[in-house]
């Protein structure tokens, strides 16, 4: 099995090193199965899936990470995308850019765009895409390395055992509020908020307490071992995750404390 890996819980404690994390944090993951880790670096525009507030790897955390073997894994999941703005950009992707790092995107240019400047980058297409039928997981291999699924299929198994090339699939370890979500607006939403142009507000389809009701789902990565799949993408465990104030759009969004 091969794991990628949260890194935001890394932004609370600066001075603690990644090995020092990820046995804290990831007590039982084995360090050689981890072939990345994901989280925000410098501030960039084509960040999505969660609200940019300040770096939660620094530099040397990076380097900690290339000297252990495992990659950068970029969330460039923003919704919207210009050529213009991936111009702008180009200086933050040549930084990482090395082989056994990788990008997960949600925009089709941009993945058309990374493909063609930056080969050496593993390009995945995030859960956001929401590519849940067999004829979409197809029409995504056309154009990404792996493919990323919603964690409510974890739970249809035979339609898991239907798919071809497994291996070019990544699972959720453990699923939160998204298993059941029954409209994922958060997503474009947050994307508006990482333009860092004064949208501040994230929406939700849920409040918080029907958000929690099934609190962290833990899924049998053995099972879906034995049925061919091999790459799992896993959040914090429940223990360390913080929770969220009742009221998602007042949320009052300041830098996380080092």
């Amino acid at each position: 099995m091969q794991f990628t890996i949260s890194g935001r819980e890394k932004a609370y404690n600066a001075e603690e090193s990644v090995d020092a994390y990820l046995k804290r944090v990831y007590t039982h993951v084995p360090l050689e199965q981890v072939e990345s880790i994901f989280a925000f670096t410098e501030r960039s525009t084509l960040y999505g899936g969660r609200p940019f507030m300040k770096p939660q790897l620094l530099a040397k955390d990076i380097q900690c990470m290339y000297d252990l073997g495992i990659g950068y894994r970029i969330p460039l999941t923003n919704n919207f995308v210009t050529r213009e703005e991936y111009e702008m950009n180009l200086c933050f992707l040549e930084k990482y850019h090395r082989a056994g790092n990788s990008v997960i995107l949600v925009n089709d240019d941009l993945a058309k765009w990374i493909r063609e400047d930056f080969p050496k980058y593993r390009i995945e297409a995030s859960i956001i895409k929401c590519i849940d039928t067999h004829r979409r997981i197809g029409k995504a291999f056309e154009l990404y390395d792996t493919v990323v699924l919603p964690t409510s299929l974890n739970e249809s198994i035979e339609f898991l055992d239907e798919i071809d090339c497994k291996e070019r699939i990544t699972l959720f370890a453990f699923a939160g509020c998204g298993v059941n979500c029954p409209s994922k607006i958060c997503y474009p939403s947050m994307s508006k908020f990482n333009k860092f142009n004064g949208h501040t507000k994230i929406d939700c389809s849920r409040p918080t307490k029907s958000r929690e009701i099934r609190n962290r789902v833990r899924f049998d990565l053995n099972r879906y071992n034995d049925m061919g799949f091999n790459r799992f993408k896993m959040i914090e465990p429940l223990a360390t995750v913080r929770r969220s104030p009742r009221n998602i759009n007042a949320i009052k969004y300041k830098p996380i404390p080092a």
